[in-house]
């Protein structure tokens, strides 16, 4: 039995923000998943719209046709790659394939644009499986940082179901293989330029190429797409005009549009004009005439007849960070009212020089965007481009800032007014308005902070990275956030001010804290707070040595811990700062605990308590309840903590969360057994548990498994605990949480000596000592006496 009341230090929980400010509380999960356990199957649809005048394609529908039909094994997971050169209709195909079949697949559809091919580098495996999971109804908060707990979450939640993925412009195998389902009910379609032949010969997909089109398909398409507003064009010129597109979609639609535009000019001379932008092409390049070639042509051909604000438009998206983009942004970016650039952008779909996306968003294909900005560079001056490109970031600086102090108004970044708001900057109504926002943009703000950086605006990088870092802690976005914080090290570096460079020390320690990389953590805190105290700045100190408390906490050096928050307290209450200090003093009652000493974290918890419901704290109120429960427990006050555990529990009812409901239950549950109610305490262990495995939290549902095994110990129900902690110690160990495996190991010895398993009872016995000789608190000292004692009774 455990001789220490049950708890056990709690840091290697889910991937929540708790932890990079404050050590127990939960920011995730308040508005994004609500009563998960009731919740339906979320059931995504995410297919794009299908191709108008989709022409042909018999022979490689039926190749895919045979494969969605099954008759493979059981265990064989459906992978088709189409595979082609740029503008051979790849996703066109995909899609309209995927529309024929949707109807087999009712747990819905996934869809990712992986921009293989784009300006700005790959989307890494890892944050698609970020997207997917939240698509699935993962709350971000709870998304799993490593991309192979991604990777078990996301085959898992597919197992039980038929679903299409379609994996839209990979980059090679090593890009798709991580975001392949693991159940034969799923069907994955991925489109590449590249003939990704690991996924042929390793994982047996099967690899359908695309040539362009054939002469009479080609033809049949211009005139599909041209018959509602041509008379009937002689097909030996529909011909010639497919034969200077190459014969290639992308281009043929673009050259019908233009067609269609002009009805009375006879085709021939819109031919003619097409011919002399291919032979003023051919003088430009020395390569080789093709594909590339004849799309570089008609882009030029199309361009050229858009009117002035169209053209204009067209050329300054070519300067956006990326590929898709609402009209807020656009009307930035080009200087207009919202109202004055919708038009042109019609005019650029109209055109097929832009696709229209769902929600209001716009999107170019690659080779466009790379056209658009190669115009952009020939027309535009350098000063007119930096012009243009500042006014878009700082646009995207200040709707970031808008949005972190919707969604993390209490961790939010003050920012100044190097960059001044521009007057369509966005505000947002609520909680919903601004996340929907982020999760939208994210890709663009990362980009954002990447362009900055390299065209020459590293000031204006490291005030995107850090304005966003509240976002990112509370929604876990672990890759953009160690993305953009590595960038505005060296962009603060680059600007020359070490304030900067502090704030995206911090911001990067912070990120790795919650990676786990504890090392790197520890460097970038550490050299953090060099500069701020170089510069004086003692609000950032008091952020530094508070973030070394932390650390020293996670590394369970509870003595480093206490003092650094000690410190830091002292700092924040010198500034007059009520909330850091009780967010600190709130570290400080969990080390006190962890320590022994519960009635020193009592009365700090009370100070903490009321001036977080004087700010309207909410997480915060209940992580101090929580605590002091905790410290009510541990000096044997048992009635004060029964009240204080039941008001934070009220707290996660009354705000929806599931993720401080599944936390908070466990401490309930370890008083209830400290009160003699191990039947209680069991129940609430299990609701618990049922909560962290539905929320994907693996490390708390470790915990309350390990409780729910001392339950069943105090009701002397041992196999049964047995089984628990055996439960607990296998998914500890695969988290590689040393303290926290140690823990169960202790229990699960005890367990198994009470139920007459002594052959196994010695070498976890031994295990747990070598265990713990890693820590030198006193609660860890005296499970290592305890140890010794009974494996020197059994020698």
């Amino acid at each position: 039995m455990s001789d220490t009341g049950g708890h056990t230090n709690r840091f290697e929980g889910s991937a929540s923000a708790h932890g990079v400010v404050q050590a127990q509380v939960i920011h995730g999960g308040v508005h994004l998943s609500p009563h998960m356990q009731d919740a339906p199957a979320i059931v995504p649809r995410q297919l794009l719209g299908g191709t108008r005048h989709f022409v042909n394609r018999a022979h490689e529908l039926s190749r895919l046709r045979r494969l969605a039909s099954g008759g493979g094994a059981p265990s064989v997971v459906p992978l088709a790659v189409i595979t082609g050169t740029a503008g051979v209709g790849k996703t066109s195909l995909a899609v309209h394939w995927a529309h024929s079949i949707r109807a087999h697949y009712p747990g819905g559809e996934l869809y990712a644009n992986l921009r293989g091919h784009a300006v700005d580098v790959p989307v890494p495996p890892d944050k698609v499986l970020g997207r997917f999971l939240e698509d699935l109804g993962v709350p971000a908060s709870l998304v799993p940082v490593e991309r192979e707990r991604r990777e078990a979450m996301f085959r898992s939640l597919l197992a039980d179901r038929r679903m299409l993925v379609i994996l839209d412009n990979a980059v090679d195998s090593g890009q798709v293989r991580p975001l392949l389902p693991g159940s034969a009910g799923c069907l994955t379609v991925v489109t590449s330029r590249n003939t990704l032949s690991g996924l042929v010969t390793q994982e047996g997909a099967l690899r359908v190429r695309l040539a362009t089109l054939p002469t009479p398909d080609a033809v049949l398409l211009l005139r599909t797409a041209t018959a509602e507003y041509r008379g009937r064009d002689r097909r030996a010129d529909l011909a010639e005009l497919a034969r200077l597109c190459a014969r290639l979609p992308l281009a043929l639609r673009i050259a019908a549009e233009r067609a269609a535009s002009w009805p009375s000019m006879p085709l021939r001379e819109l031919i003619d004009d097409l011919r002399a932008e291919s032979a003023l092409w051919d003088v430009l390049t020395t390569e080789e005439r093709g594909g590339p070639e004849a799309m570089r042509s008609v882009f030029e051909w199309s361009y050229r007849a858009l009117p002035e604000p169209a053209a204009r438009l067209f050329r300054l998206l070519g300067l956006h960070p990326g590929n898709e983009f609402g009209l807020p942004a656009v009307a930035a970016l080009a200087g207009v009212e919202p109202a004055a650039a919708r038009p042109q952008l019609d005019t650029l779909v109209s055109a097929h020089l832009l696709e229209r996306r769902p929600a209001g968003r716009y999107e170019f294909h690659d080779l466009l965007r790379a056209y658009a900005a190669d115009r952009a560079r020939s027309t535009e001056s350098e000063a007119e481009r930096r012009e243009i490109l500042q006014r878009c970031l700082a646009w995207y600086l200040h709707a970031a800032d808008a949005a972190q102090r919707t969604l993390a108004p209490f961790d939010r970044y003050e920012l100044d007014d190097r960059f001044p708001a521009p007057g369509d900057a966005p505000r947002f109504d609520g909680y919903e308005s601004a996340f929907q926002w982020y999760r939208t943009e994210s890709g663009n703000l990362v980009t954002a902070v990447r362009v900055a950086a390299g065209a020459g605006f590293p000031d204006l990088a490291w005030r995107l990275a850090v304005v966003l870092r509240a976002v990112h802690m509370h929604h876990n976005a672990f890759d953009d956030w160690g993305a953009t914080a590595r960038i505005a090290v060296e962009a603060a570096v680059a600007a020359e001010e070490p304030a900067g460079q502090a704030e995206a020390l911090e911001s990067l320690g912070k990120a790795a804290f919650q990676a786990l990389r504890l090392d790197e953590a520890r460097d970038c805190h550490r050299s953090a707070l060099a500069i701020r105290r170089r510069l004086g700045d003692r609000r950032g100190t008091a952020v530094s040595v508070n973030a070394l408390g932390l650390l020293g906490l996670r590394l369970r050096r509870l003595d480093e811990a206490r003092s650094h928050f000690e410190d830091s307290a002292a700092l924040f209450r010198e500034l007059g700062d009520s909330r850091w200090t009780a967010l600190i003093q709130s570290n400080l009652a969990e080390a006190l605990c962890e320590l022994g000493r519960y009635d020193e974290a009592a009365r700090i918890l009370e100070r903490s308590l009321a001036d977080f419901r004087a700010l309207g704290d909410r997480g915060s109120e209940g992580n101090a309840l929580f605590l002091l429960c905790w410290a009510g427990r541990g000096s044997g006050d048992l009635d004060p903590a029964g009240e204080a555990i039941a008001s934070a529990l009220a707290i996660a009812r009354q705000e929806d969360n599931q993720v401080w409901r599944g936390h908070w239950l466990l401490e309930s549950a370890r008083l209830e057994r400290a009160r003699g109610n191990p039947e209680g305490s069991l129940r609430l262990c299990q609701e618990s548990a049922g909560i962290q495995r539905r929320l994907g939290d693996t490390a708390r549902e470790a915990f309350a498994q390990d409780g729910a095994g001392e339950a069943c110990q105090a009701l002397g129900r041992y196999g049964e605990a047995v089984e628990w902690h055996r439960q607990a110690v296998a998914l500890h160990r695969g988290l590689g949480a040393r303290w926290q495996l140690a823990g169960a190991l202790y229990h699960l010895a005890d367990a198994l000596d009470a139920s007459g398993e002594h052959e196994e009872v010695r070498a976890v016995r031994e295990e747990t000592r070598e265990l713990l000789r890693e820590f030198d608190d006193p609660q860890a000292v005296a499970r290592a006496d305890r140890l010794a004692r009974l494996l020197n009774d059994a020698s």
